[in-house]
């Protein structure tokens, strides 16, 4: 499951460069440069905390607060 959420993180964080590449470069417009970074931003902040997640210590279970 981890490699396949970071592949995908890579992909979104993709969406979010490359078409500011493109827009930067004269390719594409500034309307679906707006659209794929947006989807690219959704899905990075969905998919990345899935494998970035930190693991809690052993003695957690035993802190109250």
């Amino acid at each position: 499951m981890k490699p396949l959420c970071k592949i995908a993180s890579v992909i979104t964080l993709g969406l979010v460069v490359i078409p500011c590449l493109l827009l930067f470069l004269g390719m594409v417009g500034l309307d679906a440069v707006k659209l794929l970074a947006l989807i690219g931003t959704i899905g990075w902040f969905a998919v990345t905390p899935i494998w970035m997640g930190r693991e809690m210590p052993v003695d957690a279970k035993e802190v109250e607060i």
